[in-house]
């Protein structure tokens, strides 16, 4: 049940210093006063803490004292009576050593809790209001409807206002826009940096890798055993032809005596070829067959985990099952190894802008943008290739919307580099080159890594 109050009568006091405690004293008697003036629902006062700042032009402490009066009638006998003269009592009790400022703000409406409970039911703060000052939940406990439900899940997709567009505009059409504005201080318009980028990247993962016919196959109506037919007889042709191909060129191979002809072993299928050299008296060995005179030359280190044993083990497993369970593993690698890129790639343009006085997390969020708008633009280009696929478009549409797009990646990296650090076009250019050098190298280490661990995992 909600009670009015009416308007509040608000007093602001600056005191000296020296007379702080004698002023206490005094505020608190005409608190307790006060509160026995007919028209008075409540009177409050505060001595606000110094370290919030509540010191006035001159570095007085400030003690505020508010007058909560039941209607306009109520303020306006209390004005031509206590609250008329208090003025002069603080005059003539303490002279200059008090500055006195009033004020009436809105009327105030109290918000009694169901239950009796004045407290927040989220953080437990002190409620006036149907909002929470502190973390703005609504006071009322209710239930929602579905309705609701769905708008909170997908109001953001529709409203051309919310974070979610206002984020994803900038992103792809202005580089380095998201990044200057949020060191700037311009954040609350769009969406948080990691957040967008853990959005981007699982929505690039699930768009490039997930195939409906294949994972939602019970929805899709099976191919009929013609087309089946079909495409088994098109591609036997293809490997009938590779296979004419191949025995083709080891004919001229022979011809030209390039290869003695007692030195090919082996035979061609129509399912392609295995072709060995008979090179002397060295004996063939099988694909997976290491022998440990092949690890020599690395590290003792290396050589203690990568023996000829589990080598060769990893090898049999791969050709065991075509390595489909490793390319699963090399694809849950890949985003852990992303992420372990982007810190990697902040050192080297802290590297690049020794003088700019930036602190590392500001080149961290640098690489967060864009690698969130590379995902962005990679998801986008898929989704192109297929919507053309399913639409019959000329293929060279497409290609050639991919290849621009593909060229506005790299310009997009270095105009984003001239906005953020403010820096002139040749020596952004230089440091540009050192970075995608970096990145090269960067990347070809970190993917080294995600296949090595995918290896072992297998």
């Amino acid at each position: 049940m909600a009670t009015g109050a009416g308007p509040v009568y608000e007093i602001t006091f600056s005191i000296d210093r020296d007379i702080v405690g004698d002023f206490d004293r005094w505020l608190e008697t005409h608190v307790r006063d006060t509160l026995s003036v007919a028209g008075v629902a409540d009177c409050n006062s505060y001595a606000i803490d110094e370290n919030l700042l509540a010191d006035d032009s001159e570095g007085r402490p400030r003690r505020v004292c508010l007058y909560h009066l039941v209607d306009e009638g109520a303020l306006d006998a209390f004005l031509e009576g206590v609250g008329g003269n208090i003025d002069n009592d603080v005059d003539g009790e303490f002279g200059d050593g008090v500055f006195v400022t009033a004020r009436v703000l809105l009327e105030d409406r109290r918000q009694e809790l169901s239950g009796g409970s004045p407290d927040c039911l989220n953080c437990g703060a002190y409620m006036r209001g149907q909002y929470c000052a502190v973390c703005g939940q609504r006071a009322r406990s209710r239930l929602i409807s579905l309705w609701e439900l769905v708008s909170d899940a997908f109001g953001d997709l529709f409203e051309i206002d919310s974070r979610l567009w206002q984020t994803l505009i900038p992103l792809l059409g202005r580089p380095g826009r998201l990044t200057h504005d949020y060191l700037q201080g311009r954040r609350a318009r769009y969406m948080p940096p990691f957040r967008m980028y853990l959005v981007m990247s699982l929505l690039f993962f699930v768009v490039a890798f997930f195939d409906p016919r294949e994972d939602l196959s019970l929805l899709f109506e099976p191919v009929p055993e013609e087309e089946i037919a079909l495409a088994e007889e098109q591609q036997a042709e293809e490997a009938e032809r590779k296979r004419q191909e191949a025995q083709e060129v080891i004919n001229e191979l022979v011809e030209d005596g390039l290869i003695p002809e007692d030195a090919v072993r082996g035979e061609l299928d129509q399912d392609g070829f295995n072709l060995h050299i008979n090179g002397g008296d060295v004996e063939p060995r099988g694909d997976c067959d290491v022998d440990a005179s092949d690890l020599e030359d690395m590290p003792d280190w290396l050589q203690r985990r990568l023996t000829p044993k589990r080598l060769n083990h990893i090898c049999e497993q791969i050709r065991g099952d075509e390595g489909r369970a490793f390319v699963d593993n090399l694809l849950d690698n890949i985003p852990a190894a992303l992420i372990i890129l982007l810190p990697i790639m902040a050192f080297v343009l802290k590297a690049l802008y020794p003088l700019s006085r930036r602190y590392y997390v500001e080149h961290l969020l640098f690489f967060v943008h864009f690698h969130s708008f590379f995902f962005l633009m990679l998801t986008l280009q898929i989704l192109l290739m297929r919507i053309a696929t399913l639409l019959g478009l000329p293929e060279a549409i497409p290609i050639l919307t991919i290849v621009i797009s593909s060229f506005y990646i790299p310009v997009y990296l270095f105009i984003s580099m001239r906005r953020v650090y403010g820096q002139g076009r040749i020596v952004t250019f230089l440091k540009y080159i050192a970075l995608l050098v970096a990145y090269f190298c960067g990347f070809s280490i970190t993917m080294l890594g995600a296949l090595a661990i995918a290896a072992f995992s297998v």
